[in-house]
């Protein structure tokens, strides 16, 4: 994302006006082989190319001076930049591989946007290895001639290693694994007086007494989220969420609060979960757990059978789930099927019968019920059907890939979501209504909103899948959320689904925090935020002081306000970090359990056509890679944009997105993440 903070127009010496450079300031993205681009201000324009070597010391990301001109490249007239001035770096540490020879050390960065390795002082390398993954902070760089310094700041152990690569992907993207010793002490203390008072209780609406119970994966460990269930009447019902009251225990100030805001959520790898907050908080605490008191902040609405909102209360409360569903056994509840024995599809546990929570049969039926009609009203308003499969990944106990599974979606993942948005929007409303009485505009809170898709993004879509034989209806590239769900309904359980709802989900905007409401597109709600995973994001954390304030009718001051945004935007961007480090973790773990497979021949779909080769996505475990165009066949083959297609010249043999082959796996990079495939013509 630019932020342009200035433009000024230099004429050197010599210059005609026709050829006057601009200045601009910008954000730029580079590539592994030194080139770099700095999005345009005109949006309508290409990017700004920056040339191999005149980066001058710029890494991805850095805010930098360019200078601008116009110039041919490849025969096309562009424009063109050279940095004169690195103002921030985004970043000064990099995880990379050792290469240790007589007398020097090399980091060969893990970031592959890196375009140069880091030198490590022979002094500061005795205790590196060959091949150990090592974390350094590089020290000022200024001459591009030379490749940058840099400093060990740890030693991670041999690459390969399960842990050592997992601990790589961590602190590549800028988080921790472990916490410092003022934020455990702080926890610790909190643990030691974690008993609730008399007198907490009395400031807040007991629910003990409530059916309440929690609904999540079997290995759940922290609990964010209850849902209560009482009939008021033949059509009416008490439906309380309940949320953990973090806020109560972690205080603004605190080191336990500034870690918090640091990381801005918890990572979520394939065989790890990497905390907001330390285990005796998130785990215990403030976790849920079944049949412990619990503090916690509630939105608890009157429904209908239909779903409409009769009323709705927000504030404190104290709490007890009566019952840990998981989304299995809920759902056998809900099927009515008490005998079921739950065995989850990792193969390594099952569960007793679900015989104790048929209690709840009815209740469970009903919120079903419910929510089936808060979902069709969703989407009836205009919400985007994104689901998509989720690929899970059998571990041994080394951490090494063994099998492949999909993630079932139920009934029961839907209906908890349902409540979750509902609450979400519904505070969102309040928050946003309170600060409108307040003869405010929209200010003192945070909100997750989504905006509109880019035009010339949706135009591109458009033009992709009519190439595949559909139609995207739009006017110049604007689009509504009804021609979204048209395209998916016209992919459902067609060749091209996954790679056309892929390709659309790209085409959107991304989902941010701001204090500007603007509304989600994609949920197609006018009000939208944050509320029901404290323990794990921090912006609900953060709404849960929000909406204190608002409900106690507390002002908030400008400073607030601006601090408000900064965290938004840092936790926007920490939400990035977080879904590009469970990307990269999942990545390794298809690679590392293809590499076991070379010589293996499988099914897959192709998922992209370039000049260079065609991409191959396998069915069942979504592994990537790439068969070159000189590997297809002995036909010449051309490259055809438009119909996104490869074409034998002499044959006129054809693979276009979409098509189903046989590949045999060739090899395997587990450092680039690379797969290289090869066409099996006869099985």
């Amino acid at each position: 994302m630019q932020k342009k903070q200035y433009t000024k127009h230099v004429a050197t010496k010599g210059q005609s006006q026709k050829s006057l450079q601009t200045s601009i300031i910008g954000i730029i993205s580079t590539t592994q082989k030194g080139a770099g681009y700095i999005d345009n201000e005109d949006p309508k324009k290409n990017s700004i190319y920056i040339e191999q070597g005149t980066l001058n010391t710029a890494l991805n990301g850095d805010t930098v001076e360019i200078l601008v001109s116009k110039k041919v490249v490849r025969g096309v007239k562009q424009e063109v930049g050279v940095v004169t001035k690195v103002i921030s770096r985004a970043k000064d540490t990099f995880v990379g591989t050792a290469d240790v020879a007589k007398g020097s050390c090399t980091i060969i960065p893990d970031d592959r946007k890196m375009y140069v390795s880091i030198i490590i002082p022979i002094s500061e390398a005795k205790h590196i290895k060959k091949n150990d993954k090592v974390l350094v902070k590089l020290l000022p760089w200024m001459d591009a001639g030379k490749n940058p310094i840099g400093k060990v700041i740890r030693v991670l152990g041999q690459k390969g290693v399960n842990d050592v690569e997992m601990e790589s992907i961590i602190l590549e993207k800028g988080f921790e694994v472990g916490f410092s010793k003022a934020v455990e002490h702080e926890a610790e203390a909190i643990e030691k007086h974690k008993e609730i008072s008399i007198e907490e209780i009395a400031k807040r609406r007991d629910m003990r007494k409530k059916q309440t119970f929690t609904i999540d994966p079997f290995d759940a460990k922290d609990f964010d989220d209850a849902i209560s269930f009482k009939q008021l009447s033949e059509d009416l019902y008490e439906i309380g969420v309940h949320i953990a009251d973090v806020s109560y225990y972690v205080r603004e100030g605190t080191a336990l609060d500034k870690e918090a805001v640091k990381r801005g959520c918890s990572v979520y790898l394939v065989d790890r979960t990497i905390p907001m907050l330390p285990e005796v908080l998130s785990n215990d605490v403030c976790s849920l757990n079944p049949h412990e008191d619990k503090l916690s902040f509630s939105a608890i609405f009157t429904l209908d059978k239909r779903g409409k909102v009769h009323s709705r209360w927000f504030g404190r409360t104290v709490m007890n789930s009566t019952h840990r569903f998981t989304y299995e056994t809920a759902q056998a509840v809900i099927d009515g099927n008490s005998n079921a024995i739950v065995a989850y599809s990792s193969g390594t546990q099952t569960v007793a019968s679900a015989d104790a929570g048929m209690q709840y049969h009815n209740q469970l039926v009903t919120l079903n019920e419910i929510a089936k009609h808060l979902q069709k009203e969703k989407f009836s308003k205009g919400a985007i059907e994104f689901e998509q499969e989720e690929i899970k990944f059998r571990l041994d106990e080394k951490g090494h890939p063994i099998g492949v599974y999909r993630k079932d979606r139920l009934d029961t993942h839907k209906l908890v979501e349902e409540y979750m948005l509902l609450a979400n929007r519904e505070v969102g409303k309040y928050i946003y209504d309170s600060i409108q009485k307040k003869g405010k505009r929209d200010t003192g809170s945070i909100y997750r909103i989504h905006d509109m898709p880019d035009k010339d993004k949706i135009l591109n879509l458009a033009t992709f899948v009519k190439a595949l034989g559909y139609n995207l209806q739009n006017k110049d590239g604007e689009v509504t959320a009804y021609a979204l769900n048209h395209l998916l309904k016209q992919i459902d359980g067609t060749q091209h689904e996954s790679l056309i709802r892929t390709a659309t989900i790209r085409s959107m905007q991304k989902a941010i925090y701001s204090t500007k409401n603007i509304g989600h597109f994609g949920l197609a709600f006018e009000f939208y935020t944050h509320f029901t995973s404290p323990i794990r994001r921090y912006p609900d954390l953060l709404i849960h002081r929000v909406l204190a304030k608002h409900l106690d009718n507390e002002p908030f001051g400008d400073k607030e306000i601006t601090i408000l945004q900064h965290i938004a935007e840092s936790s926007t961007r920490r939400e990035i970090s977080a879904t590009e480090a469970e990307r990269a973790s999942k990545k390794l773990k298809q690679v590392e359990y293809m590499s076991s497979r070379i010589g293996q021949i499988f099914t897959g779909t192709i998922s992209g056509v370039t000049q260079y080769g065609i991409y191959v996505e396998e069915n069942e475990t979504k592994s990537e890679g790439m068969i070159a165009i000189r590997n297809i066949g002995s036909d010449y083959y051309v490259f055809d944009q438009k119909t996104y297609s490869i074409i034998g010249e002499k044959t006129g043999e054809r693979f276009t997105l979409g098509d189903q082959i046989l590949f045999k796996v060739m090899s395997a990079d587990l450092d680039k993440k690379i797969l290289d495939f090869a066409l099996v013509r006869n099985k």
